[in-house]
């Protein structure tokens, strides 16, 4: 499986296009995690991603992950919701991966690009390489403090 993960670079170069924001989901920065997922030519492991996906429902929530599948020239929100999404922009964007081929990109909520697939991943390893980020060790830190308050309230 190939993949390559981009978020550990200590030294963020902002004019490598790597770093720089993913434009057409601009929407989305600072709200939601973006995984992208470019249909194969038989869609079946585009199809094999989205079930693995979609088996944790509550977790993709947790994590505010969107979801977008682009086939044929379409955008189809998987999970999540976004307006105006068009598929040739976010390939742009993306690198315009090849046609055809299996491809999947994180978004981070930063809008940068986190994680590039040619294979289908685990829901599992996804969602601890998203739990490893820093924006969402601090948004787990933040809710474990809620939760120590709001019961400290009720005592």
């Amino acid at each position: 499986m190939s993949k390559t993960l981009l978020y550990g670079a200590t030294k963020v170069d902002e004019d490598n296009q790597a770093y720089s924001a993913v434009a057409s989901l601009k929407q989305f920065q600072w709200r939601n995690r973006v995984f992208v997922i470019f249909a194969d030519e038989e869609n079946a492991r585009a199809a094999r991603q989205e079930n693995q996906l979609l088996a944790d429902r509550n977790a993709l929530q947790d994590r505010d992950i969107v979801i977008l599948k682009i086939a044929g020239g379409s955008v189809r929100e998987v999970f999540g919701a976004g307006e105006n999404l068009e598929a040739a922009a976010i390939a742009d964007d993306l690198g315009d991966p090849t046609a055809g081929e299996f491809a999947a990109y994180l978004v981070g909520k930063d809008g940068t690009v986190k994680l590039k697939l040619s294979e289908p991943i685990s829901r599992g390893e996804l969602l601890a390489i998203i739990d490893s980020m820093p924006v969402r060790a601090a948004e787990i830190a933040s809710d474990k403090q809620q939760t120590c308050e709001e019961s400290g309230k009720r005592d």
